[in-house]
C-alpha cells in the first residue's frame, strides 16, 4: 500500500522527537455506548434481522463463556470483597467479606475451560460452617496485593481434562447447541441461594464498589458482542484454513478474523465501549470486514514525529476527528485493508505494511489510542531489537514510522498512528498468530491447531524448541517481549513450525543493565518500559508466553486426548536448554498470569497486576 505524502517543505515546521512531552489528553474511558444484549437485539431488528434468531440462540453460550472467565477471576485474582476461597468436591466456594457465599462448578473456573450454556453461579446469604479447616482455605486480602498460589492439586495445570469441556468438534460454530448439567456431588449441601446465568446480573448483585457498576455494564456489552460474533460465524470452507492461507498476502488477515471470542481469560474479551451495533458489524474483525483508512493532512506546525505530517486514521475515528478538528484535511483513503485481531491494527490485502491506529473505544481494559511514548519508542526499539535478534530465528517486525497531532503544543494519543513492517512468507508458508490456533476452523469447526498437530507431541516439541530459546535469549540480552498470542506469530511450512515473528513493542520491558552487559547501549525510551528488576522482566515474558499461550494451546491439545504433563515437560526441556539465567526461575517458580479483572477494577486499569498459579513444569 502506498503511504502517500505531502509535497516539499513539510519538515521545517514539524516538531522532531527529542524527548516526549506529556500528552494533555489521558486515555479516558469512552462516554458513549456500552449497550447490553437487549439493546443489541432491538438494533438487530433494523440492521440485520437475518441474525436475530441466531443471536437469541447464541446468548446462552456467550453468557456462559463470560461467566466462566469471571468465575476464574474470583478463583485466582486479588479481587475486592473476597475473603476466602475453598473447594468442596466439584464446587468452588468464594466467601465474600460480608459473609455471602458464591458457588459454582470448580471446573468452569479453570483457565481456558470450555463453558457450556446454562452454566450457573449461585449466590447464598451469609453462611457459617466450621467443617472446613483453615488448611483447606485460601484467604485473600481485598486490595492487599496478590493472593497465594493455587493449592496443590487444584487442577489448573490441565484445565481441559475435566468433564466440563465443550463437546468434541463443537468448534463454536453452533455454540448454543450444547447442554449444561451441574456436576454431581457439587458440595452445596446446606446452602440455598439465587442462581445466576448472566454474569452482569451477578456483578450488580455482588456490588464490588465504585468500579463495580461500570464493570457490570462492560461485561453486559462483552456478552452482547460475543453473542453477535457467535451468531455470525464464517461460512464453511472447502479446504483447511491454514492450508488455504499458504502463500496468500491476505492470508494472515483472513486467519485473524476467524477469532470470535477475543482474550481467553478476560470477562471484557469482547467489550467495545463507545461503538454501536452498526459500528461493530462494520469494523469488528470477527465480522470479517474490509475497510479503508482515511488520510488526514496535518498543518506542519501541528505535527509531532519524524515522518511527513499525514495522519492515518481509522474510519470510525476519522469521522469524529474531522468534527473536532476542522483544520485536519481529508486527502483521500488508502487501499483496502483488513482489521486484525485488535480491530484498530489493519493489514492491506496486498500484504503491505500494517498500520496501528488510534480508536477511542474501550476494548478489554483499555481505550485503544497511540501514546506519544509509543510514537517516540517504536523506531528506536525496532533498531535495538533488530540488533539483538540478528543471530536468532526470531523476526521482530520493525515500526518504521510514527506520528501524532499536536493540540495546544502537546501530542495527542487519540491523534496518533504507527506503521509496522508486514511479515514475509514464501509460497508454501502460512503465518498465523498463536492465539488464532485455538479458534474454530471454518473447514471442520475444530481448533485450527488440529489441522497441523496430528502428532501433538512431535509438533509441540518443534514449536517450543523454535519459540522459547530465542525469547529467552532476548530476555537475557536485555528486553522482555510481551509474547502473548496476539503479538507472537508462527510461520508454518506444510504445517511444520519454521519461524517465529513478533510484533507490537508497546508492552515490552527494557533493562539498561542487561543491555550493557551484552555490550549494547540502551536507547532513550519513554513511559514504563525501563526496568532492571529481574522479576519484572521474567514476569512480563512468562505471563504472556507460558501462562497464556502455552497454557491455552496445551488445553486445546489435552481436550483431544494429549497428555498435558508430557507437553509441559517438553516445554520445560526447551526452557532449560536455553541455558540462560532466567530458565530455572521460569521452570520452578509459580506461573504468572495477568489478573485482568483485578486490573479492570483498579483505579488505573493499565497498571499490571499479576496472580500466580502452580507451575505445571515444576519437578518435570
Amino acid at each position: 500500500m502506498v503511504v502517500g505524502g505531502v509535497s516539499g517543505g513539510w519538515f521545517s515546521g514539524c516538531r522532531r522527537m527529542r524527548g516526549v512531552p506529556t500528552s494533555s489528553t489521558s486515555p479516558a474511558l469512552p462516554t458513549g455506548l456500552v449497550a447490553g444484549p437487549a439493546q443489541f437485539r432491538d438494533d438487530l431488528r433494523t440492521l440485520r434481522p437475518d441474525l436475530l434468531e441466531r443471536y437469541d440462540a447464541a446468548l446462552p453460550a456467550a453468557r456462559a463463556a463470560i461467566l466462566a472467565r469471571l468465575l476464574g477471576a474470583f478463583d485466582r485474582e486479588p479481587l475486592p470483597g473476597v475473603a476466602v476461597r475453598e473447594r468442596r468436591a466439584d464446587t468452588l466456594h468464594i466467601v465474600l467479606s460480608d459473609g455471602r457465599v458464591l458457588t459454582a462448578p470448580t471446573a468452569a473456573a479453570l483457565p481456558f475451560a470450555r463453558a457450556i450454556p446454562g452454566l450457573t453461579a449461585d449466590l447464598h446469604p451469609a453462611f457459617h460452617d466450621n467443617s472446613v479447616s483453615p488448611s483447606d482455605k485460601r484467604s485473600d486480602g481485598a486490595g492487599e496485593g496478590l493472593g497465594p498460589a493455587q493449592p496443590e492439586g487444584s487442577g489448573n495445570t490441565d484445565p481441559a481434562s475435566s468433564e466440563y469441556a465443550q463437546p468434541e468438534g463443537s468448534g463454536n460454530t453452533d455454540p448454543a447447541s450444547s447442554e449444561y448439567a451441574q456436576p454431581e456431588g457439587s458440595g452445596n449441601a446446606g446452602l440455598t441461594g439465587d442462581g445466576y446465568v448472566d454474569p452482569a446480573a451477578l456483578l450488580r448483585v455482588l456490588g464490588l464498589g465504585g468500579p463495580g457498576s461500570r464493570f457490570a455494564a462492560e461485561v453486559d456489552n462483552s456478552v452482547a458482542n460475543l453473542a453477535l460474533a457467535f451468531a455470525d460465524p464464517p461460512p464453511r470452507a472447502a479446504r483447511p484454513a491454514l492450508q488455504d492461507a499458504a502463500g496468500d498476502p491476505d492470508g494472515l488477515g483472513r486467519l485473524e478474523q476467524l477469532v470470535l471470542d477475543g482474550h481467553p481469560l478476560h470477562p471484557c474479551c469482547r467489550t467495545r465501549g463507545g461503538m454501536s451495533v452498526a459500528d461493530v458489524l462494520a469494523y469488528g474483525p470477527e465480522h470479517r470486514p474490509v475497510i479503508r483508512l482515511r488520510r488526514l493532512r496535518v498543518p506542519a506546525d501541528r505535527w509531532y514525529g519524524d515522518t511527513p505530517p499525514l495522519l492515518y486514521a481509522h474510519p470510525w475515528q476519522a469521522q469524529r476527528l474531522r468534527e473536532r478538528y476542522p483544520w485536519l484535511t481529508d486527502v483521500g483513503e488508502t487501499a483496502p485493508v483488513r482489521p486484525l485481531m485488535s480491530l484498530r491494527t489493519v493489514a492491506p490485502l496486498d500484504g503491505g505494511d500494517h498500520f496501528k491506529t488510534a480508536v477511542e473505544v474501550q476494548m478489554t481494559s483499555a481505550v485503544r489510542t497511540v501514546s506519544p511514548a509509543a510514537v517516540h519508542n517504536g523506531p528506536r526499539l525496532s533498531a535495538l531489537l533488530g540488533r539483538l535478534t540478528a543471530d536468532l530465528p526470531l523476526t521482530v517486525l520493525a515500526e518504521t514510522a510514527a506520528g501524532a497531532v499536536l493540540v495546544d503544543g502537546q501530542p495527542q494519543r487519540h491523534l496518533g498512528y504507527l506503521r509496522r513492517r508486514a511479515p514475509r512468507v514464501g509460497p508454501t508458508e502460512t503465518v498465523v498468530p498463536l492465539a488464532a490456533l485455538a479458534a474454530a476452523s471454518p473447514y471442520d469447526g475444530r481448533p485450527l491447531l488440529l489441522e497441523v498437530a496430528s502428532d501433538p507431541y512431535a509438533w509441540w516439541h518443534d514449536l517450543v524448541e523454535l519459540l522459547l530459546p530465542p525469547l529467552l535469549a532476548v530476555l537475557d540480552r536485555g528486553v522482555a517481549l510481551e509474547a502473548h498470542g496476539q503479538n507472537t506469530l508462527l510461520v508454518l511450512d506444510a504445517g511444520r513450525p519454521v519461524r517465529i515473528v513478533y510484533r507490537d513493542l508497546g508492552g515490552v520491558r527494557v533493562s539498561a543493565r542487561r543491555l550493557a552487559a551484552a555490550g549494547v547501549e540502551a536507547p532513550p525510551v519513554e513511559g514504563d518500559l525501563p526496568s532492571d528488576d529481574p522479576a519484572v522482566l521474567r514476569t512480563k515474558l512468562a505471563a504472556a508466553v507460558l501462562g497464556t499461550v502455552a497454557a491455552e494451546l496445551i488445553a486445546v491439545l489435552a481436550r483431544e486426548g494429549a497428555d498435558a504433563g508430557r507437553l509441559w515437560a517438553s516445554t520445560a526441556a526447551a526452557i532449560r536448554r536455553s541455558g540462560t539465567r532466567d530458565a530455572v526461575h521460569l521452570v520452578a517458580g509459580p506461573l504468572p498470569v495477568k489478573a485482568t479483572t483485578a486490573m479492570r477494577l483498579a483505579d488505573d486499569p493499565l497498571d499490571d497486576v499479576w496472580t500466580y498459579l502452580d507451575n505445571p513444569m515444576a519437578g518435570s
